[in-house]
């Protein structure tokens, strides 16, 4: 399976301690696999810092991940939301609860993308706006991207980079 990441610059070398922490999956290299998606990810990313966009290119090999733990979701769910929400807060600290990824304990995640939409359902219900099953009948007909997110080295054995990608 070919993967895809969005930046300002190639990454052939994925280093851990440069992921950004508080995303979706917790702390780790994101990719997707639909070019445009990426491409839109090298547009944002390059006017916040500067540079070109560049999407990169990665070979999945998906046989490597029978020794990891991987969590997929397949569409948004009460779960997926939770997850993302506890990932994405500062001051979630039960590390022992499968419903966060601060800890790695995840080699992989998969799932959707938690867009501009998800977010404000999210801070609606944090605010006790509307209650979880009220957000769950807001996420039943939204059709999110996938993402892909690596989070430990063995993880990241899984894949290869192949190169830049014009289109």
């Amino acid at each position: 399976m070919i993967l895809f990441h969005g930046s300002n610059t190639a990454v052939p070398q994925i280093k851990l301690e440069l992921c950004r922490p508080f995303r979706d999956f917790g702390t780790g290299f994101y990719l997707t696999p639909y070019f445009d998606q990426a491409l839109r990810m090298a547009s944002r990313v390059s006017r916040l810092y500067g540079g070109g966009e560049v999407v990169s290119s990665y070979s999945f090999n998906e046989v490597v991940t029978e020794d990891l733990n991987v969590r997929t979701f397949d569409t948004p769910s009460k779960e997926w939301a939770l997850f993302v929400m506890n990932n994405r807060s500062k001051s979630f600290n039960n590390m022992e609860s499968p419903d966060c990824n601060h800890d790695a304990k995840y080699d992989i995640v998969i799932g959707p993308v938690a867009n501009d939409d998800m977010v404000l359902l999210f801070r609606q219900y944090m605010e006790n706006l509307i209650t979880l099953e009220m957000l769950a009948r807001g996420m039943e007909f939204r059709h999110l991207n996938s993402q892909y997110s690596f989070h430990t080295k063995k993880a990241l054995a899984a894949l290869e980079f192949k190169g830049e990608v014009d289109e």
